[in-house]
C-alpha cells in the first residue's frame, strides 16, 4: 500500500500539472474550433456560397484546429509530435496518390461551387454531354438530357473542358437560315419575315432583328433571320417562327426549294 501511495504521489508530482494542462488545451481548443467554424459558416452564408461548400469548409476548419489541439496536448507529455506529423503527412500522400482521380474531381467540384460557371437549372454542354443541370455535388454533377436520361459527369471532366452555358445570359439570339427559290421575289419574302417578327411580342426590340440575304447558294437564295429573345423563350419562338414562315410563304406562293437533281437526256443521231 505504501508503494502504491508513493507511486501515485510521484506520478501526481510529475504528470499532474501536465494532465491538467493537456485537458485545458483540449477544452480550449474544442471551444475555439467551434467558434471559428461558426464564424466561417456565417461568412460563407453571407456571401451566398453553396451549402455543400459551407458544410465542407466549416468541417475542415474544425478538424484542422482539433488536430493541432491534440498535437499540442501530446506535446505537454514530452511526446515528440514531429513523428506524428510525419506519419500523417506520409499517410496523406499515400491516400492522395491512390485517390488522385477522386481528389481531382473533388477539387474541381469545390471550384465549380465557388466560381459557379454553371448552376442548377442551367442548360449546358459539358464533357460531351448536353442537358439541364439537376445537382452539383463535390465529386460529380448530375445532368438530365432532353430525353430525361440521368448522367453523372465527373467534376474533373467539367472543370478541365470547355463549358457551354446556354443559360449564362438573359438574352439569346436565334440563328435561322431561310431559303427561297431563285424565281421567288426577294422583297416579298423579306416583308413577310419582317411582318412575322414584328407581330411576336416575345422578340426583343434591342438588339435589333437582322434579316438579310446572306448567300446565293446552288439552288436557293438564303436569308439569315436573327431575332433576340429571352433565354426561356428561345425554343418556343424558334419553332413558332419556322411554322409561321412556312405557312406565310405557301400563302404567298413563295417556293422553299429542296435538294434536287436535273437529268438531261440527249438523243444521239445516227448516220
Amino acid at each position: 500500500m505504501d508503494d502504491w501511495t508513493a507511486f501515485l504521489l510521484d506520478f501526481g508530482r510529475n504528470y499532474g500539472l501536465k494532465i491538467v494542462a493537456a485537458i485545458a488545451i483540449l477544452i480550449i481548443g474544442r471551444i475555439a474550433a467551434g467558434i471559428f467554424k461558426r464564424i466561417v459558416i456565417k461568412i460563407l452564408k453571407k456571401s451566398k456560397t453553396d451549402d455543400a461548400i459551407v458544410s465542407f469548409v466549416g468541417s475542415l476548419v474544425y478538424m484542422t484546429i482539433m488536430i493541432f489541439t491534440v498535437l499540442a496536448g501530446l506535446a505537454k507529455f514530452g511526446i515528440q509530435t514531429a513523428s506524428f506529423v510525419a506519419i500523417l503527412g506520409a499517410a496523406g500522400f499515400a491516400i492522395g496518390f491512390a485517390m488522385q482521380g477522386s481528389l481531382g474531381s473533388f477539387a474541381a467540384g469545390v471550384l465549380i461551387l465557388v466560381f459557379r460557371p454553371i448552376k442548377v437549372g442551367d442548360y449546358v454542354e459539358v464533357a460531351g454531354v448536353a442537358g439541364t443541370v439537376k445537382e452539383i455535388k463535390l465529386f460529380n454533377t448530375i445532368v438530365a438530357t432532353p430525353d430525361n436520361v440521368k448522367i453523372f459527369v465527373p467534376n474533373s471532366k467539367i472543370n478541365g473542358d470547355i463549358i457551354k452555358n446556354y443559360a449564362g445570359y438573359n438574352e439569346r439570339r436565334i440563328d435561322m437560315v431561310v431559303g427561297i427559290s431563285y424565281g421567288s421575289p426577294i422583297d416579298k419574302a423579306y416583308e413577310i419575315m419582317k411582318k412575322i417578327v414584328s407581330a411576336d411580342d416575345r422578340i426583343l426590340a434591342e438588339p435589333a432583328v437582322q434579316i438579310a440575304v446572306a448567300e446565293l447558294a446552288d439552288s436557293s437564295v438564303n436569308f439569315v433571320l436573327r431575332p433576340w429573345v429571352k433565354k426561356e423563350d428561345y425554343w418556343a419562338v424558334k419553332f413558332d417562327l419556322t411554322e409561321k414562315i412556312k405557312k406565310e410563304f405557301d400563302d404567298a406562293s413563295i417556293e422553299i426549294p429542296f435538294p434536287q437533281t436535273d437529268v438531261h437526256l440527249y438523243r444521239e443521231e445516227t448516220a
